[in-house]
């Protein structure tokens, strides 16, 4: 099929795509090269193929995502890759899309931000039934990371939903702890609140608001990291600074040190470089800054036993170093912590954890006086420096 890659209204370049494999077959007919993803160009600004199809086949569903094998039965689809044209590559992280070759269509009549969507797809990989023919118009088929989840309307405002994993479904109560931490030592953070279902096989989730609008779009950090060839003599964090000061990314190492100050204190084990990034107008290509944290729900032990709650040496972390005292190191200063905020953080997390039934006494009991040890390492690191 040919399409016409677009950046919103802006005409991009003319596409073949392989509608059996999902893949682009070939390039031409380049309209507005600047306005190409970032991270798919090479260095001396020539187009990278190879970069382009990555960006187009990560832009779906990953093949590791929950319940996505009985998923692509019910939706009767061989490869999460064939969603994306099913709806035209929309999603609500950007402004790109694919437009048919001659159509007419305008993103004011078909992107997501503005106009209703089916939350079919949603309801599916959420293992729900769904009456009637399945509409796959859906900004669930662009949707990264491996837990449940589905983007739903309520009151006008598009929200992700996310769900749990293991038997504590710990994830989306790690998201609202996280927020809570955040909000008190006023950091950049999307928030997210928590739905726990009712009933012997109820469900605990995590919902937060898109923070992208139909005028920003998010650049995650592995695309930024790819706008510069890697130097063996850098660290991939001096190498990550690089790239956002070749592009004009501003505050980065402000941001990047909240975001790591954070993952110490909840032991976030996956801050891998497609779950924070930056934010730029869709329009004007300028950049707005570093994204809000968000995505923080795999972290404080949430997929340890409850006996094993607390250590440390057997965790690796993304995405500058594999530990997080290692990553404490890349910071120049804690002075911006102000622990008397969180000097009662355990007992939030107590009445956070304690709201549904699926974690027990024992393992909440751990679960706070390991962060408690986690704020007071943290002190230990700021006034030892």
């Amino acid at each position: 099929m040919n399409y016409t890659l677009m950046h919103k209204n802006v005409k991009v370049a003319e596409l073949e795509i392989n509608s059996r494999r999902g893949t682009i077959e070939s390039v031409g007919g380049i309209d507005a090269f600047e306005h190409f993803p970032v991270g798919v160009t090479n260095e001396d600004g020539t187009l990278n193929y190879d970069f382009l199809d990555e960006w187009w086949e990560r832009r779906s569903i990953p093949i590791n995502r929950q319940g996505l094998n009985d998923a692509m039965e019910k939706l009767n689809i061989r490869s999460p890759k064939l969603l994306l044209e099913k709806c035209m590559g929309l999603s609500l992280s950007d402004q790109y899309w694919i437009c048919p070759k001659d159509s007419d269509l305008r993103w004011s009549t078909v992107n997501f931000f503005e106009n209703s969507f089916s939350e079919d797809v949603g309801n599916v990989l959420f293992g729900e039934g769904v009456k009637g023919a399945v509409s796959l118009i859906s900004p669930d088929n662009t949707s990264e990371g491996q837990l449940k989840k589905k983007w739903i309307i309520a009151d006008g405002k598009r929200c992700l939903v996310k769900g749990g994993s293991g038997t504590e479904q710990q994830e989306p109560l790690n998201e609202v702890l996280a927020t809570e931490i955040m909000r008190r030592l006023d950091i950049s953070h999307v928030p997210y609140t928590m739905k726990v279902e009712q009933g012997e096989k109820g469900k605990i989730y995590s919902i937060c608001e898109d923070f992208i609008t139909p005028q920003t779009e998010l650049v995650s950090a592995r695309s930024i990291r790819k706008t510069q060839n890697y130097s063996m003599n850098k660290t991939v964090y001096q190498h990550f600074l690089k790239c956002c000061d070749m592009l004009g990314i501003v505050g980065v190492e402000d941001a990047v040190t909240r975001m790591l100050t954070v993952d110490f204190l909840i032991v976030n084990e996956d801050r891998h470089f497609n779950n924070f990034g930056a934010i730029r107008n869709a329009e004007t290509l300028k950049w707005i800054g570093i994204a809000p944290i968000y995505d923080s729900g795999t972290s404080m032990w949430y997929n340890t036993q409850t006996p094993y709650i607390g250590q440390t040496d057997t965790i690796r972390t993304k995405p500058f170093c594999g530990g997080h005292t290692e990553q404490l190191k890349l910071i120049s200063s804690l002075d911006f912590v102000d622990f008397s905020k969180l000097s009662d953080i355990a007992d939030v997390a107590n009445e956070i954890y304690k709201q549904p039934s699926f974690i027990d006494d024992e393992r909440r009991s751990r679960l706070c006086y390991a962060l408690s040890t986690r704020v007071e390492l943290l002190k230990k690191e700021r006034d030892d420096r």
